[in-house]
Formats: structure tokens, C-alpha cells, sequence
């Protein structure tokens, strides 16, 4: 069976693993997960990834980041723009998620970059997803 919107099964397992407090999560891999992923690692909501071969297209895994009591960096992520009703915006209309303390990931022409990456460099793109 063929899947409709992979990057939102990506995020579905990342909060399914963050809910019973995995240390890992393995995921099918791809170049805009793999993008997407580093953006996450750059702005600090997950520890790391690496792709491990598996025999077929390969897996991304995931170190998903806790603070010393076990809060996990990521309480909420979701997905914004979605394969029947995909979300656009100019460097203009790009959102703060929760004033700043969370980011929005956008695919634009200079890469997967964070929303404050996409106003430094002044491009807009589609709206992938948010994450506080």
C-alpha cells in the first residue's frame, strides 16, 4: 500500500515515540525527511539522526531529546500544509509559533529552513509544519 503523505507519518511517529518516551525513533528515510530532520537538530528539538541501511530505501533514526526530568524538547508538532490543501507563504505572512518559542518549517527555494532562517534570508515557501 502506497503512502499518501509520508512527512506526516514521519511526524506521527516522532509523537507516538515522544508519548511512551522512546530514546529512538526509526523512520522510512528520504531526502526532505532527511532535510526536515536536520532542521529539527539545528534548532535543538531532537538530539540527532543517522541513516542506517536496511536492504531497501533505508531508515532514518531519530535521537529524540528529553531534559534531565524527562520532559521531551517536542510537546507539540503538526503537520500544516497537507497534500489536499497545501499552505504557501511569502516571507511576509511566515509564522511565529508561539512568539518565537517554537518554529515553523518551511521547503523553500534555498532548502528546508526554519522560520527564522526564511526571514534572514527572505524567501517564502510552502509551510510544512510546526513544531513547539
Amino acid at each position: 500500500m502506497t503512502m499518501t503523505d509520508p512527512i506526516a507519518d514521519m511526524l506521527t511517529r516522532m509523537r507516538n515515540a515522544i508519548a511512551v518516551r522512546k530514546q529512538k525513533v526509526d523512520v522510512p528515510t528520504s531526502l526532505l525527511k532527511a532535510s526536515i530532520a536536520d532542521v529539527l537538530r539545528r534548532e535543538g528539538f531532537i538530539g540527532g539522526y543517522e541513516i542506517v541501511a536496511d536492504g531497501r530505501t533505508g531508515l532514518m533514526r531519530i535521537d529524540l531529546k528529553y531534559d534531565s526530568d524527562g520532559v521531551p524538547a517536542i510537546t507539540t508538532i503538526a503537520r500544516e500544509s497537507k497534500p489536499g490543501r497545501r499552505r504557501y507563504c511569502r516571507v511576509a505572512d511566515v509564522p511565529k509559533v508561539l512568539g518565537g518559542l517554537g518554529i515553523a518549517i518551511l521547503s523553500t527555494p534555498k532548502g528546508v529552513l526554519s522560520d527564522r532562517e526564511a526571514r534572514r534570508e527572505r524567501v517564502g515557501g510552502e509551510f510544512l509544519c510546526t513544531v513547539c
